[in-house]
């Protein structure tokens, strides 16, 4: 059965699937400093300052908000103090750096978060996406797993915003009581920049019991599939693709299949793929800013919304400015893909995406 799209209904589905930070509801410019917190007797210092710099992203009792910010409760397993305050001070991705929190309002934030989470954050992280708790191991497994890998493989381990289904893992349908699942929690995979994590072996053993749970769950589906095939996507003709590349999608003005495609067929596959060549996600934006001074830095895209624009530079410092001072470009290579989403016919999509699975 051929596998049909409709180009509208993709565009809506991928964008709504892609969070956008909507930075006009922080309280304070990414990068600057505030004055530190006034502490209220009896009230945590360290919560005091977390209130104020994250928990507008993280909530209130570090529990996330999933898809788009991850939760912040037992993060001491996947960070030391020393790598959470280079975080803090450097930012990553959509979260900007804070290079001036130092002294005891740091120390305060570091102690917090290494604290163990209140009572009502902890049962709601706990709360299932549906009925898996087939042993007490499997659910003290889950409150783990949606702590610390929901953000990345879905609450239901059936895959999230960037992290793959485990349930049909090759890895974890070939575990053996956590022979390979407990090695690539101790050890991490860098390449696919998922951390190592410092669990106990019974924290260990627990999350294991609750992703096999989910295997068996998901097992237990009516219909037998869950999913998108590669061969599903592998109805439309190459040639066809290859010449919508080099003329009407315009891909070829971007990318090349011997230079930055080289290979990606075996890289990516099924809907990984079709996700990333119909909206790239992660693709970095450059920006230009021109100072008052005529002074120009240019750098990624780091931070953007109605009153301010942030960039990092070559060395990876986070610089921002009000955009009402400065002029600034914005080079998007992603706005192409969005430009095509409601031009694509069923036959465009399939066409390129056959062509692309020939780039082995």
């Amino acid at each position: 059965m051929k596998h049909k799209f409709h180009a509208s209904l993709v565009a809506a589905v991928l964008l709504a699937a892609h969070p956008l930070l909507h930075a006009g509801q922080q309280n304070s410019t990414p990068g600057t400093e505030t004055q530190p917190a006034k502490h209220t007797p009896g009230v945590d210092p360290g919560a005091a300052v977390y209130a104020k710099r994250c928990a507008i992203c993280h909530g209130t009792d570090r529990q996330g908000s999933l898809p788009a910010f991850p939760p912040l409760q037992g993060i001491s397993h996947r960070y030391t103090n020393d790598q959470l305050t280079t975080l803090i001070h450097t930012g990553r991705g959509r979260m900007p750096g804070f290079p001036k929190l130092e002294g005891d309002d740091l120390t305060n934030l570091l102690n917090f978060l290494s604290a163990a989470p209140s009572a009502p954050a902890t049962a709601a992280a706990a709360a299932p996406a549906s009925p898996s708790k087939e042993s007490p191991e499997a659910a003290a497994g889950e409150a783990l797993f949606h702590q610390n890998c929901a953000f990345c493989h879905g609450r239901d381990a059936m895959g999230g915003e960037t992290g793959p289904d485990l349930t049909q893992s090759k890895l974890v349908l070939s575990d053996n009581g956590g022979d390979k699942i407990g090695v690539v929690i101790h050890e991490g995979r860098p390449e696919k920049k998922m951390p190592a994590f410092n669990f106990s072996n019974a924290e260990i053993n627990s999350l294991v019991a609750f992703i096999h749970a989910r295997v068996k769950a998901a097992s237990s589906q009516k219909g037998g599939r869950r999913g998108v095939t590669p061969e599903d996507l592998q109805t439309g003709d190459a040639e066809a693709g290859k010449t919508y590349f080099n003329g009407a999608g315009g891909c070829s003005k971007c990318h090349s299949p011997t230079g930055d495609l080289a290979g990606i067929a075996r890289r990516l596959t099924g809907l990984s793929l079709e996700k990333r060549m119909l909206y790239p996600e992660g693709a970095r934006s450059e920006v230009t800013v021109t100072t008052p001074s005529g002074q120009t830095v240019s750098g990624t895209l780091a931070y953007r919304d109605e009153f301010t624009i942030g960039l990092r530079d070559s060395s990876g410092t986070y610089r921002s400015w009000p955009t009402g001072s400065i002029k600034y470009t914005v080079k998007s290579p992603a706005e192409a893909h969005v430009d095509l989403l409601p031009k694509y016919t069923d036959d465009d999509i399939h066409n390129l995406m056959k062509y692309l699975q020939t780039l082995k």
